[in-house]
């Protein structure tokens, strides 16, 4: 599904189409791959936990990079 959804011009789609593919495929990887579906539930917990704390890393990653001031050390180099 990867290598044919890569052929067809989606427009400003492809990243989207592409990422839903690459989240499908991990979650079909922890779910049966990991056997996390057929676990207990401190297993299932545990992996809740860590997506949980990946998306606090991701939104503290994300808020600094969103709040950066990209222009000011150029604009401070270029006054004096």
């Amino acid at each position: 599904v990867t290598v044919g959804i890569a052929y067809i011009d989606l427009g400003v789609m492809n990243a989207v189409v592409a990422l839903a593919i690459a989240c499908f495929k991990a979650l079909i990887v922890v779910l049966f791959f990991m056997h996390v579906k057929y676990s207990t539930r401190l297993i299932k917990l545990t992996v809740i936990a860590g997506l949980y704390w990946m998306g606090i890393l991701f939104v503290l990653t994300f808020s600094d990079y969103l709040t950066r001031a990209w222009g000011t050390f150029s604009q401070q180099i270029t006054l004096q």
